[in-house]
């Protein structure tokens, strides 16, 4: 029976994101005939990215994957491990609890609203998602309590908390909501899901300024009807279904036969295949799990130490994130409401200032040590461009729809699953529709569900933020202090770090944007160079020692011990903090491009 529940769960999420794929498509084809489109069909679109969400978080937290801060499994042991996850697992559910309530409230709200989307289809029924995930989400997080049956049910005991809160809201008077506030924060930290510590606190905050816990759902319900969102998951599935196809190796031959003739060009090839391939799948821990298996032998067998190859892969897993479709970069946009086109374009330079860099650094080592290098062979070079010239037109494919008028953003994203469908499953033929569909979009569906699942409880967090004018009074206390523009962006830059280093790019966006952008304004710092200057920072924490997601994630690819990852990081650490630097102090290199294009 849970199997055959299982199918129709991973059958509904892919049905919902496939929809949201056919019709943008359908309706850039139909406006050649009705100028209007089809009616309703951006509102469909933007309520399914709510259903997608909520049904790949469940998935997520079918499979234990949902995105959090550490196993905590290398820390603890015996009983203390024990603890941990039976914490985990009670706070999970009493969270997933409230924030269902929540929901619940909303839903009720909107039922007596009468409002109808389209086809005489109620809101409520679209939003009805939101409870019923929460409650599903939160009850597949309390079932991996240790010690079966007894665990799980001594773990409800952790109820209490959000029960007595309810039932004594005058308790909000006290310091009662910091130690909730304090303890969902260490749990965090312990292993459980980010959502789980975001909506917790997010539900905390509003409790003790007497707002309804609802708040949180309809800021979750407010940010799926942004037009921009659904290339979250339509660039997501892309990259998921070119990554399966075989794409990554094609491009790895690419690269290989055009540059690596010259000294340095075998440790250039993993750099561009890299940067090419977390434009599109969006996250480094991605590319370095995707890609190292085919990379890091290409590099040993170039004669290249296992070290410096290490280095080179675990700071190449971050480039990329500037250009477009990036999901950093829409992300970034959409949450501190600026030009997404304009602030890709802000990024391009930076983007490629890391990569001569460390291309620089590359050639150097490479011509100092002697590497071995390929021989150039036009006939190679022009045979592996045929052979890849359907994947080398992607960008001219999504950059062509959007910069050439025929499709928005979201179309554009929807232009590229069709284009990763036919070329996987009818060019090349790499995966089977029966085989392979649902297994694709399954995968692609938990990381959606997990990354969506922190943006709707992080903007029930905002929320709170925004009413207790948080943003304010960190600019009033900041200016009291720093008087100098300069200061500001180095102290900027300090923090940005230590937040690259503890939260993922998704996490951080929703978090720690709402926060600075007002400060940038305030300090006559550009938004779209402070917006550069927020995602090369998160790039450099990721190699910044001890914490830095990509350091554990090349530990583990490379299966390296983790001091021997640091040091072969260190001197990539290096060349990418004066990318950071030169990005910050030379504003030139992010507003020349805009600027040609007022």
């Amino acid at each position: 029976m849970s199997s055959r529940f299982h199918k129709v769960e991973n059958l509904l999420a892919a049905a919902a994101l496939l929809i949201m794929a056919v019709l943008p498509i359908l309706e850039i084809v139909i406006r050649f005939v009705y100028p209007s489109g089809i009616p309703g069909s951006t509102l469909w679109v933007q309520h399914l990215v709510l259903w997608v969400a909520f049904l790949g978080a469940a998935v997520a937290a079918r499979e234990g994957q949902l995105l959090s801060l550490t196993t905590g499994g290398a820390l603890f042991s015996g009983w203390a491990e024990w603890l941990r996850q039976w914490t985990i697992a009670g706070v999970g559910f009493a969270v997933c609890l409230v924030l269902a309530w929540g929901g619940w409230e909303l839903v009720l709200a909107e039922r007596e609203g009468g409002r109808i989307l389209a086809l005489g289809v109620p809101l409520w029924v679209i939003q009805l998602i939101m409870p019923v995930g929460w409650l599903v989400i939160g009850i597949r997080l309390l079932w991996r309590a240790p010690g079966a049956w007894k665990g799980r049910l001594s773990a409800l005991l952790l109820l209490v908390f959000p029960a007595l809160t309810y039932a004594y809201q005058d308790l909000a008077d006290g310091n009662l909501w910091l130690v909730l506030v304090l303890a969902l924060i260490g749990v965090t930290a312990l292993g459980a899901p980010i959502f789980v510590g975001l909506g917790g606190i997010a539900a905390v905050l509003l409790w003790s300024n007497w707002d309804p816990i609802s708040a949180i759902a309809a800021e979750a319900y407010g940010l799926s009807t942004s037009p921009i969102l659904p290339t979250v998951p339509l660039f997501t599935f892309a990259g998921y279904l070119l990554a399966e196809g075989g794409t990554p190796g094609r491009l790895v031959a690419l690269f290989r036969a055009f540059f690596g003739w010259f000294p340095g060009g075998v440790a250039v090839v993993a750099l561009l295949v890299c940067a090419f391939f977390t434009s599109f799948t969006g996250g480094s821990g991605v590319t370095i799990l995707a890609m190292g298996g085919l990379l890091y032998p290409m590099l040993i067998e170039a004669r290249y130490p296992e070290r410096f190859s290490t280095g080179l892969l675990t700071s190449a897993g971050s480039l990329g994130l500037l250009f477009p479709p990036s999901l950093a970069v829409i992300l970034y946009g959409l949450v501190a409401q600026i030009d997404i086109r304009k602030l890709f374009v802000a990024g391009l330079v930076p983007g490629l200032l890391e990569i001569l860099l460390v291309a620089a650094f590359a050639l150097l080592y490479s011509r100092r040590k002697g590497r071995k290098t390929i021989p150039f062979q036009p006939g190679e070079a022009a045979r592996e461009l045929w052979r890849s010239k359907w994947e080398a037109l992607i960008p001219i494919v999504v950059l062509g729809a959007i910069l050439g008028g025929f499709a928005t953003l979201a179309e554009a994203a929807a232009l590229m699953v069709l284009y990763a469908i036919v070329l996987e499953f009818f060019v090349r033929r790499q995966l089977s529709f029966r085989k392979d569909l649902l297994r694709v979009t399954g995968a692609a569906a938990i990381l959606i569900g997990g990354v969506l699942m922190i943006l709707c409880v992080a903007k029930g967090l905002t929320n709170y933020l925004i009413i207790a004018e948080i943003p304010s009074a960190a600019l009033e206390g900041v200016q009291t202090y720093v008087d100098s523009r300069l200061l500001f962006l180095l102290l900027l830059n300090l923090f940005l770090l230590v937040v690259g280093c503890l939260m993922d790019v998704y996490s951080a966006i929703a978090v720690v944007v709402p926060l600075i952008a007002p400060l940038g304004v305030a300090y006559g710092v550009d938004p779209f160079h402070l917006g550069i200057i927020f995602l090369v920072n998160l790039e450099l924490g990721y190699l910044t020692p001890p914490v830095g997601m990509n350091l554990f994630l090349a530990s583990y690819r490379f299966e390296r011990p983790l001091p021997e990852v640091y040091r072969a990081a260190l001197p990539f650490l290096g060349i990418r903090a004066l990318a950071v630097l030169l990005v910050t102090y030379v504003p030139f290199l992010t507003q020349f491009l805009p600027r040609l294009l007022d």
